[in-house]
């Protein structure tokens, strides 16, 4: 199948457009006409080479929504004309430990990411969402509920998913007390998830400013970091926070908000953080943990949840030909919440 996206030819270059051929369908696959795309900041790392491992050129996005146009032999889940997603995932071995337990996403293989990975049939270079286009085989390929509005859904493959993860693992319910920093594209879902499963949510921010948007969202309080004495009465406070911040911060501050045995998990920032002082994780046996998005069942389990609850992120849609000036505003962090392309709208 000829189709045609969004490529960066290399850590410098702006994203332009690039023909190119998806794979053969397979028996077990789906093609999907791609009909929005989520812009997450990873795709910004990547396309930067930000991490070290970029392999050029790349086609970034791994939060799809589409409509199958073909579907593959021995495919039963799927039929031509059904809205599907796909998230950051695309394949993994199938039989190893995690995947026989639904957590594919920890493959003892290695999952196949949905772009910048090298496809373990063809060892092609996989191509993601910035696309007319995209070949997933069936397993990786998701339903959605079919009260939500489908321009809105993306950012859930993503963000939603990164952030409802860790709430399940840490079993979050009613009255449970949750604290959320940072308010972008990941906090602003993780108070939303949160707080439509009943906790009492609390964000922690450097920024009076976004206090109303905050109880907007869902939470029950706001924090400001820098408040000293605030800080000092909201110790011991906390069963979980979920950190969003994308780049190298301090934790410290934030470890005696844990209460004895809580949880301080990382969803944002991928490699160093600031030298951490242990005395407040021995003096609370407090934790500091990390999450990496969800296995399929997991994800699915979101978008049924976020299809109950009526829970979409808050977008701002865009164009696939204005992709560059999108990614000049995320590095400003000057979104939103969160970016969405319209396929359908786009002209290349």
């Amino acid at each position: 199948m000829q189709t045609i996206g969004y490529a960066a030819a290399s850590a410098q270059s702006p994203l332009e457009p690039y023909h190119y051929e998806c794979r053969e369908l397979r028996d077990n696959d789906v093609a999907i006409e791609i009909l929005y795309s989520g812009v997450c900041h990873s795709d910004l790392h990547t396309v930067k080479n930000d991490w070290g491992w970029t392999v050029y050129p790349t086609v970034p996005g791994h939060e799809i929504v589409g409509r199958v146009v073909q579907v593959g032999s021995q495919v039963n889940k799927y039929k031509v004309g059904d809205h599907v997603a796909v998230g950051c995932m695309v394949d993994s071995c199938q039989e190893c430990t995690h995947c026989h337990h639904g957590e594919e996403q920890f493959c003892e293989q290695g999952f196949t990411q949905t772009y910048n990975s090298v496809d373990r049939h063809t060892q092609e270079l996989t191509k993601g969402g910035y696309a007319k286009h995209i070949v997933v085989r069936q397993e990786f390929v998701l339903s959605i509920p079919a009260s939500l509005d489908l321009a809105k859904v993306a950012p859930l493959l993503c963000a939603g998913i990164t952030t409802y993860s860790p709430l399940r693992t840490w079993n979050v319910g009613l009255g449970s007390q949750v604290a959320v920093i940072g308010m972008g594209g990941l906090g602003h879902m993780a108070i939303k998830l949160a707080a439509a499963m009943g906790a009492h949510v609390t964000v922690l921010s450097r920024s009076e400013s976004k206090r109303s948007d905050a109880l907007e969202l869902g939470a029950s309080d706001f924090l400001i970091s820098s408040d000293l004495e605030r800080m000092q009465q909201a110790a011991n406070c906390f069963e979980l926070i979920i950190d969003t911040v994308p780049t190298k911060h301090d934790i410290t501050p934030y470890l005696p908000l844990l209460n004895v045995d809580g949880t301080l998990t990382l969803v944002g920032q991928v490699g160093p953080i600031a030298e951490v002082n242990t005395v407040p994780m021995v003096m609370g046996r407090r934790r500091i943990a990390a999450s990496l998005i969800g296995g399929n069942a997991e994800t699915q389990e979101m978008l049924d949840f976020c299809g109950r609850m009526n829970i979409l992120p808050e977008v701002e849609m865009i164009k696939m030909e204005q992709i560059n000036e999108a990614f000049e505003r995320l590095e400003k962090s000057d979104v939103h919440y969160r970016f969405v392309i319209d396929m359908q709208a786009s002209s290349f």
